[in-house]
């Protein structure tokens, strides 16, 4: 076991620099602060969102296994399968680009897994599977979609709040205390905390 002080690099990439397209490790990325016209402006690829059906369970193994090694993830003090959950996924010219992967917890429609392939960021595709999934919690009457994320993970604090989200609970320490050592997560930053936001969705 890895003493807790010393950060473990995780190995799977999963953001793309958009100046040499290069796959980037999470310790490798960084953030730049820019105005809008200095931002890429290519055309972004055409997607569609929709249920992902029992053919699809290999392409979500893939992205689960690229992104995290396993289709078992630890968020809220839970263990949740994402070949056991509700997932939609994004295609780009029939391939898989993203996938968000659902489920219900203590009343609420939780986020169990959201991620899209470097080579797709930037074109939106997040942003259409969290409002599918807000849509699809409204109407199933849900009061709320949460999602817990890292204290390192710096574009996911960003997205998801610009989407509507507010953190409302920080578990200190669970993940150095679930792994038994501190990953090296975005940019480098050793990651400790996990981070949980929620958006109401409809009137309790």
């Amino acid at each position: 076991m890895c003493c807790p002080d010393e950060p473990v690099e995780a190995p799977y990439p999963q953001y793309r620099c958009p100046v040499d397209g290069e796959d980037l490790p999470l310790s490798d990325a960084r953030i730049t602060v820019t105005c809008e016209r200095h931002r890429p402006h290519e055309e972004p690829p055409a997607f569609t969102v929709r249920d992902a059906g029992t053919a699809d369970r290999h392409a979500i193994e893939l992205i689960c296994d690229r992104v995290w090694g396993e289709t078992e993830l630890d968020s809220f003090g839970t263990t949740f399968d994402v070949l056991e959950s509700t997932n939609l996924i994004a295609e780009v010219d029939g391939e898989l680009a993203g996938l968000i992967s659902l489920t219900l917890h203590r009343g609420d429609q939780a986020i169990v897994m959201l991620s899209v392939y470097p080579e797709f960021q930037g074109a939106g595709i997040g942003t259409a599977l969290v409002r599918e999934a807000i849509a699809r919690a409204a109407t199933g009457g849900l009061p709320c979609l949460k999602v817990a994320t890292t204290n390192d993970d710096i574009p996911s604090l960003y997205f998801y709040q610009r989407l509507g989200f507010m953190i409302y609970e920080v578990d200190c320490g669970v993940v150095v205390d679930h792994h038994g050592a501190v990953m090296s997560g975005f940019a480098d930053i050793p990651i400790r905390d996990e981070v949980r936001l929620r958006r109401p969705v409809c009137p309790v």
